[in-house]
């Protein structure tokens, strides 16, 4: 009885190695490794995308760009899921913003969201929590059909 506890320990044991061995390195690197957000509609539709995975890099964000491409974007990774308020302070250029849990499934959604005036800049506070932000041009939420339940994936 002694002997087939052990072996029944040991055989747990490898497995509980082999199982994080294979699941966690693509958890560790996804998050380092993203170059492109696509969503599947009619058709893939991939934005290729600047990472902000640092708290300074989320402060920063696309402040003071004059424009964004219809296949560009910021996604902004956060260290867990949470309400992550988004404002748009210095910039010149509205955006729809998509918030993703961390399985990349759309939470919330905010389109057209214009720049701050110079004295008042309100945040825009989503009601799910999430785990990523995407920031893209104005328009394409509605152009590409984006909703919420929609799924990305990241590449």
């Amino acid at each position: 009885m002694n002997l087939f506890f052990k072996i029944m320990w040991w055989a747990g044991a490898i497995a509980a190695i082999y199982v994080i061995a294979q699941v966690l390195p693509p958890l560790l690197s996804s998050k380092k490794d993203i170059s492109q957000v696509c969503f599947y509609q009619d058709y893939e539709r991939c934005f290729s995308v600047e990472l902000a995975k640092t708290e300074a890099e989320r402060e920063n964000g696309l402040m003071f760009r004059e424009s964004l491409d219809e296949g560009k974007g910021m996604l902004f990774i956060f260290d867990r899921d949470g309400i992550y308020p988004m404002w748009m302070k210095n910039m010149q250029i509205p955006l729809d913003m998509i918030w993703m849990d961390k399985d990349g499934n759309i939470v919330f959604i905010k389109e057209n969201v214009q720049p701050c005036g110079e004295e008042e800049c309100q945040s825009i506070t989503p009601t799910k929590r999430a785990y990523y932000v995407l920031e893209i041009k104005s328009g394409l939420v509605d152009a590409y059909r984006l909703e919420v339940g929609n799924r990305a994936s990241f590449k």
